[in-house]
């Protein structure tokens, strides 16, 4: 098979499409023919050489696919050759094949085209995780997404919404705020001119900004509000007030989804399928995909996501 390779870390030129060997299904594993597969930020920091895989998983980049199921390994069942899927990964969905465990698969909903599936997993994944099974948002409670025309954040406006929610999101243009809005925001925030601090109260925040958040999310969260960081682009080392944080009963979490076990995601994914799935079947909640780009020419869909010029997810078709 051809996969996307990173012999040495470095830029999107480092990525190098190449013939490696198949991978072959485990216990508990189906091998997946892969159809696309969606850029995360986590694949830019893997190729920076700053977020290595999980030990045992594939060296490729990665972390969700779509396709059809090319073989079933020993001790599969409810699955059969052939069935349309997509998956959570630890990593290989930059590739032509890839071996996925039998708890990260998903069916491709009703509706949702092959190539557009491969947005979903990772970022549904990530949000009903964080915001519900974690932080419990409830109906009318305020969330507060920050990149909210991210691949994460796009999911997490329509989640919010579909359970009563109202949303506030941050983001750093008029077309990236007017995209959350066709989504279902209530409340735009542009983080270059305004302060959300000043302009929101959240009983729940998903961030992804990390340590230069830190203080103003504090001072933005209601009384028992839930904050919960999955992304550290401003930072790992901030101070938190712990006064406040006590005046407010709060909470902070800070979680991530690649490195946990099996069975860990395994719940996740069974949730995502109980919860997330009857509402994109039924159209409630859909992918957003800002452009599909061979896989091959994987190295152009990374600058274009570390340009941040694209709302929703870009995926990489094979």
């Amino acid at each position: 098979m051809y996969a996307i390779t990173i012999p040495e870390a470095g830029g999107p030129e480092a990525l190098i499409w190449a013939e490696v060997a198949d991978p072959e299904p485990s216990q508990g594993e189906v091998l997946v023919e892969v159809v696309a597969s969606a850029v995360n930020r986590a694949d830019l920091l893997q190729r920076q050489g700053f977020y290595d895989p999980p030990p045992g998983s594939s060296p490729y980049p990665g972390l969700e696919c779509s396709g059809r199921i090319a073989a079933l390994g020993p001790g599969v069942s409810g699955w059969a050759v052939g069935d349309e899927v997509c998956a959570l990964l630890a990593g290989g969905g930059y590739a032509q094949l890839v071996a996925v465990p039998v708890g990260q698969l998903l069916p491709v909903p009703k509706g949702v085209d092959l190539v557009a599936a491969a947005a979903l997993p990772e970022v549904a994944c990530t949000v009903w995780s964080n915001v519900f099974m974690v932080a419990h948002l409830s109906p009318g409670e305020t969330l507060l997404v920050h990149g909210g025309s991210s691949g994460i954040g796009t999911m997490a406006i329509q989640l919010a919404k579909a359970v009563g929610a109202t949303v506030a999101v941050t983001a750093g243009s008029a077309e990236k705020l007017e995209a959350c809005r066709e989504l279902g925001a209530d409340t735009l925030i542009n983080y270059r001119e305004e302060d959300f601090a000043e302009l929101v109260t959240a009983d729940v925040i998903l961030d992804i900004m990390g340590a230069k958040y830190l203080e103003r999310n504090v001072d933005a969260l209601a009384v028992n509000g839930r904050l919960v960081i999955i992304g550290l682009q401003g930072g790992v080392k901030g101070e938190l007030n712990l006064a406040k944080m006590l005046a407010k009963r709060a909470a902070v979490a800070a979680t991530s989804l690649r490195g946990r076990p099996l069975g860990e995601k395994a719940a996740i994914v069974a949730a995502v399928r109980e919860h997330v799935w009857p509402l994109l079947e039924a159209g409630t909640v859909r992918p957003v995909v800002d452009r599909a780009i061979p896989m091959a020419d994987a190295a152009e869909a990374h600058r274009v996501v570390e340009a941040s010029t694209h709302v929703g997810k870009v995926v990489l078709t094979v």
